[in-house]
């Protein structure tokens, strides 16, 4: 019997799992799923009595292996370095001898950003040096500048970086085609500084509350504070750019 899981799907007994997947793949069996579970490509999650749960995501995810095995002929080692990438935020390679994709949608962003722009998808994205130094186009010395006048850092506890450094590492190098380099641009760091001090101004009544319906507001106000920062100081630098006393 599948278990009810918190109002967003059920999880599916191991068997339940088999019946779904048959019909795509007629040569899974009840063994393949356990041996998938054994190297480590699956993790289901168990009931108090130790039956394997399958929730959507383990399915979607057993699905991949099964697809890259027929489709691909991958093996299980590269299928697995596959799904560590995804478990980081990336896309999985688009042909062989390819690594994995950052998602076009924090590299591409044209225009003015929105509230909906600032989402929390670019702090779970987990890259490596490497990966944000060719995801960016920087270069090492690059990269090590930036550190080193606090516009970006990896995570918190960690040495990855997330899709806000990217962006932030990716902005800078396209300004460098016009002369500007890491040392150039602190005063964008004390501005962004200062700005937060203000939103924090705004929110922390709200914080102090202490309540999540007063947290969730807190947060929704920080995203569309942030976008609307930007908006204005886009317009602050264009208006000032264009000024007659500037021509």
């Amino acid at each position: 019997m599948a278990e009810q899981r918190g109002g967003s799907g059920t999880y599916l007994s191991i068997g339940e799992v088999l019946a779904l997947l048959h019909d795509e793949f007629p040569d899974v069996t009840i063994s393949k799923i356990r041996f998938l579970e054994a190297e480590g490509l699956v993790e289901p999650q168990r009931t108090s009595s130790g039956y394997r749960k399958f929730g959507h995501d383990e399915i979607q995810r057993l699905r991949y292996v099964l697809t890259a095995q027929r489709d691909r002929y991958l093996p299980l080692k590269v299928i697995k370095d596959h799904l560590d990438a995804m478990d980081r935020g990336l896309e999985p390679p688009e042909s062989p001898g390819t690594g994995p994709r950052v998602p076009m949608a924090l590299v591409a962003n044209d225009g003015f950003p929105t509230p909906e722009s600032f989402n929390r998808d670019a702090s779970e994205l987990r890259l490596s040096r490497q990966e944000l130094i060719e995801a960016a186009g920087l270069d090492e010395p690059q990269l090590a500048q930036l550190e080193s006048y606090g516009l970006l850092s990896p995570r918190p506890g960690s040495s990855h970086y997330d899709g806000d450094a990217l962006v932030v590492a990716k902005t800078v190098a396209e300004m460098a085609a016009y002369g500007l380099e890491a040392r150039h641009l602190r005063a964008f760091r004390n501005a962004a500084d200062r700005e937060v001090g203000l939103v924090e101004q705004v929110v922390a009544p709200m914080v102090n509350q202490r309540n999540p319906e007063a947290r969730q507001r807190a947060d929704e106000v920080v995203l569309e504070l942030s976008a609307l920062s930007v908006r204005l100081h886009a317009a602050l630098v264009k208006a000032a750019l264009g000024s007659p006393a500037r021509r």
